[in-house]
């Protein structure tokens, strides 16, 4: 190689590794501070959003929380104001436009204005298409898309008004790519991922990163309170299993750690879990390859029953290994999950 192709080299690689370093400086220099400022979590009273809202409580955040159900919300206000946060808990079913807008009201009313704002609240549906209604995909949608989009009209005119805020969207590795017998599940996040993608687009001019995270299984023992539809006890059985199935699944304290580190820095998007990163990475070289893949897993999984819905809970039987059930029921312990129709 002559002298003046290695000169060229080394020119190019300082070059690079100037951008590199002053990217790093610039991330760390814009990262948020959530010490003072106010978190609004979506369905929060349990799971992913509770472990989340203990995490940012020991940063020092004002915590603003609701769900539907009013005692486990009620549950989850105690534990923290315990911990030494301040909290405002809301019950508060988010589909419903009129109750969003009053709940960020509240919070305002509470602690001045809105920071930053995680949309997290999901409903989850296991069932063979067959046995699928339009209810299901109805509800998939006002809870992952509708409830969502409330939430930032609501939050945005103060945000863009102070040139400031942060918004999290809870999607998933379904919002990427489809799961059989999670179909309206996996709808309704595909339509989360656009609008949120979207939302970043247009919002960056404001200073108000938007940020997509797309889980994969977490294992916080939300089974428990999953529509089950089909044969319910098959149906159970098979999604309890790959959901506290370490190689496939995250605990839901890294899950909510990854997600905290992604909004302080404004992140566009973050895809968890290996299994998901690699089916994602997979479906955007070959997405044939992907929906061939998931149509063989499809011939395992339960064949068609009753339209009737249960709750995970309702659905137990030894058709789930003990072990399965074991840690299914510990992670619900620890995260506020125990309680089920």
């Amino acid at each position: 190689m002559s002298q003046k192709k290695q000169k060229s080299l080394w020119i190019a690689a300082a070059g690079a590794g100037a951008l590199i370093g002053l990217r790093a400086l610039n991330r760390r220099r814009n990262a948020f501070d959530f010490a003072g400022k106010t978190v609004l979590i979506t369905g929060a009273s349990r799971g992913l959003g509770l472990v989340m809202a203990r995490q940012l409580a020991a940063e020092g955040a004002n915590l603003a929380i609701c769900a539907r159900d009013a005692t486990e919300l009620e549950k989850a206000r105690q534990e923290l104001t315990e911990a030494g946060a301040q909290v405002l808990a809301v019950p508060c079913d988010i589909r419903h436009e009129r109750e969003v807008n009053a709940l960020v009201k509240e919070v305002e009313n509470r602690f001045g204005q809105v920071d930053v704002l995680i949309n997290n609240a999901g409903v989850i549906q296991v069932g063979p298409l067959e046995n699928m209604s339009l209810q299901e995909y109805r509800e998939a949608m006002d809870t992952h898309y509708w409830a969502p989009l409330y939430a930032m009209l609501a939050v945005l005119p103060g945000m863009k008004q102070r040139k400031s805020g942060r918004i999290v969207n809870i999607a998933s590795v379904g919002g990427k790519i489809s799961l059989p017998h999670m179909v309206p599940y996996s709808g309704s996040k595909f339509a989360l991922v656009g609008l949120s993608e979207g939302f970043r687009a247009e919002l960056k001019q404001y200073n108000i990163p938007v940020t997509t995270i797309n889980p994969g299984l977490i294992r916080t023992g939300s089974p428990n309170h999953a529509i089950v539809k089909g044969q319910h006890q098959k149906e159970y059985a098979w999604f309890t299993s790959v959901d506290v199935f370490p190689l496939l699944s995250m605990s839901a304290q890294r899950t909510a750690r990854k997600i905290i580190e992604a909004c302080r820095y404004g992140e566009a998007e973050l895809t968890l879990t290996l299994s998901g990163k690699l089916a994602a990475l997979l479906h955007g070289i070959s997405p044939s390859f992907i929906a061939d893949y998931f149509g063989l897993i499809n011939y395992i999984l339960p064949e068609p029953g009753s339209n009737q819905r249960r709750s995970g809970r309702q659905s137990k039987s030894d058709k789930t290994p003990g072990w399965v059930e074991s840690l299914n029921q510990k992670a619900a312990k620890e995260n506020n999950e125990q309680k089920g129709k």
